[in-house]
């Protein structure tokens, strides 16, 4: 992929991260994730690429979303995007911290098909790469990945999402003296804050979406860590009730017609299959991996991640928009 495309992409999740913007701490995720998304496929259209969305968000909550299989763009390098307009929809309806918009590309055929559905996650950084192993109990993980950095299992720090699911995990890794930080949502950041240089976060353990666990896996791929994860179907996660099952089952026959299975091993490279990769990601409220947008009449100031993996570069960008010259096709999502 271009050099020039890291910034286009940067600037497709600036768009959707100000539409999302808009209707912070209004109560409505279903609003602010039709803004985003709307902005989000204007400004892939407007991109010099042959783009194929090959998974999206949207499905589980029946949320607004960029389908599997849309194409985008005006034409150019071929490449695969995998997209979360918003991630943190609900936090960004509430004005809570840690919302962004996420965004990563790769070249063609680099990254995981798969529906919008859980996923179970274990992410660490560079320093213990190739010690997970998510066939193993989580806590014989967290043994082995201590020992690889060298840390006692009381001064590990794993970042999980504060959801029922995981209260017995985390009841678990605070038995064994792990510190746990805990959030609303968001594990897109979890993961990444494991690979940063200025984070002390060591794990990132979650069951979470699998279009968020996409867009790490190609972040984590980008900046040198590693990343184990499973397909799980939705009675297994949520209450194992009818219609969970009923659901569940699509879930799983679409797999089927993928070309992946449930319930099974996926390692980095299953889901990321190339370092030629370029991950996006800008902050709408802020967070423990970015600032939030801060806005005075129409000017507004955002901060976007964008990371290479092709030279294993990371930005920090800072801009400034004047709203009121913006594009008129996104204007009325962002003003």
């Amino acid at each position: 992929m271009k050099r020039d495309l890291a910034m286009a992409f940067s600037r497709v999740t600036e768009g959707a991260a100000l539409a999302g913007y808009k209707w912070l701490g209004r109560g409505d995720k279903i609003a602010a994730d039709n803004a985003a998304v709307e902005v989000m496929r204007t400004l892939l259209n407007q991109t010099e690429i042959e783009g194929e969305i090959v998974i999206g968000e949207g499905e589980i909550d029946e949320a607004p979303m960029l389908f599997i299989g849309e194409k985008v763009g005006l034409g150019g390098d071929a490449v695969d995007i995998a997209v979360d307009p918003i991630e943190g929809t609900r936090m960004t309806a509430m004005g809570q911290n840690n919302a962004l918009a996420v965004l990563a590309a790769g070249e063609k055929g680099s990254f995981l098909k798969a529906p919008d559905m859980y996923m179970e996650k274990l992410v660490v950084g560079p320093e213990a790469k190739g010690c997970i192993n998510l066939d193993l109990p989580l806590a014989t993980n967290l043994e082995n990945i201590a020992k690889a950095l060298g840390k006692t299992l009381d001064s590990l720090v794993v970042t999980t999402l504060a959801k029922p699911r995981h209260d017995g995990v985390i009841a678990e890794m605070q038995t064994m003296g792990v510190r746990v930080f805990a959030f609303p949502d968001g594990d897109v950041a979890a993961s990444i804050l494991t690979c940063m240089p200025d984070s002390e976060v060591d794990v990132m353990y979650c069951i979470g979406g699998a279009p968020e666990g996409v867009v790490s896996a190609a972040a984590i791929r980008a900046l040198g860590g590693d990343m184990h994860a499973r397909l799980l179907p939705r009675h297994e996660v949520k209450e194992d009730n009818e219609n969970n099952r009923r659901l569940g089952q699509t879930e799983i026959d679409r797999c089927k017609e993928m070309g992946i299975e449930t319930n099974v091993l996926l390692r980095m490279e299953d889901m990321a299959k190339s370092d030629n990769v370029i991950f996006a990601g800008t902050g709408i409220t802020k967070g423990d991996l970015l600032e939030g947008i801060t806005r005075k009449g129409n000017i507004a100031t955002t901060e976007t991640l964008l990371i290479r993996g092709k030279c294993r570069t990371i930005r920090r960008i800072k801009s400034t928009h004047y709203l009121d010259r913006k594009d008129e096709s996104i204007k009325n999502h962002i003003v």
